[in-house]
């Protein structure tokens, strides 16, 4: 299983019929991607490691995903072995009335990782060219300019969003962006696990069912924008969902395979920084 069976390839035209949400890899089941999985988790504990003791990258995870498509799950999953001091996770819900009164991205950048972190936003500033583009009555509560309306606002916003990706990754941070792909009828077993099951009635909301009613207009929005945003800069990963351990195993992959290729090492310590840290260890063993 290797990144290039989820991205999205930029320029090329992505049709989300064509993906599979069943997708399985080479794994004939959980049991089987399980050693694989737990490999990818404690690599990718050792590699966050060096991330935050070299301190001159960050990575920044989006995840996006229809509901019931685990994203919680997975992001708990994933991230179960990284050092706490070194990760957070932010879920963005309807933005408040102090941040309506910014531009779209506000809200986000403040939560963008510091150099050495990772940050995960379970749900972005996608949203505003998702859920803002099935429900335009969302735009209405922005108050935007008359400058700032009109046919053309998606592709203006998917401008801006990729041109602000590469600024952050310019500057360092590393932008992995993942939409958990499940099928209407998988989403539908799903909540119904969450009206069922007692442990999981919590997640319940009667608003998952009445977003489930625009199922079609998301799965244009989002293929919308997947097609503008997935950029050689900050490709979009598009993993199959239906399998909740796949769906861990392939964010794991691409985790991996991302801070791997940063060649991430702990940091040389000078001639000075030695000589001091040998005087440490001779104070103390004369105590």
């Amino acid at each position: 299983m290797k990144q290039k069976d989820f991205i999205v390839s930029p320029g090329k035209r992505l049709r989300l019929k064509d993906r599979d949400p069943g997708f399985t890899a080479h794994f004939k089941n959980e049991e089987a991607a399980r050693s694989s999985t737990e490999q990818s988790f404690e690599t990718l504990a050792k590699h966050q490691d060096m991330l935050l003791a070299e301190e001159s990258h960050a990575l920044l995870i989006i995840v996006q995903a229809m509901d019931g498509s685990a994203k919680d799950g997975t992001i708990k999953s994933v991230m179960s072995n990284v050092d706490p001091q070194g990760c957070e996770a932010h879920n963005f819900k309807e933005p408040s009335d102090e941040e309506l009164g910014h531009d779209y991205l506000w809200r986000f950048v403040k939560h963008l990782p510091e150099r050495g972190h990772i940050t995960i936003f379970n749900r972005s500033y996608y949203e505003e060219v998702l859920v803002t583009r099935v429900h335009p009555e969302g735009l209405k509560k922005q108050q935007l300019p008359a400058e700032a309306k009109g046919k053309n606002i998606w592709k203006r916003r998917f401008d801006e969003i990729n041109n602000f990706e590469q600024y952050l990754v310019n500057n360092g941070t590393l932008v992995l962006k993942f939409f958990l792909h499940i099928s209407k009828e998988g989403q539908r077993k799903r909540l119904l696990e969450r009206i069922e099951l007692p442990e999981k009635k919590w997640k319940f909301s009667v608003s998952d069912i009445e977003e489930r009613g625009y199922w079609d207009d998301y799965m244009k929005a989002y293929e919308d924008a997947l097609n503008h945003t997935s950029t050689k800069h900050a490709p979009w990963y598009i993993i199959p969902a239906e399998h909740r351990w796949l769906a861990s195993a392939g964010v794991a992959e691409v985790v991996v395979s991302t801070l791997k290729s940063l060649k991430l090492r702990y940091p040389m310590m000078s001639k000075e920084q030695r000589g001091e840290m040998m005087k440490a260890k001779e104070q103390l063993e004369s105590e």
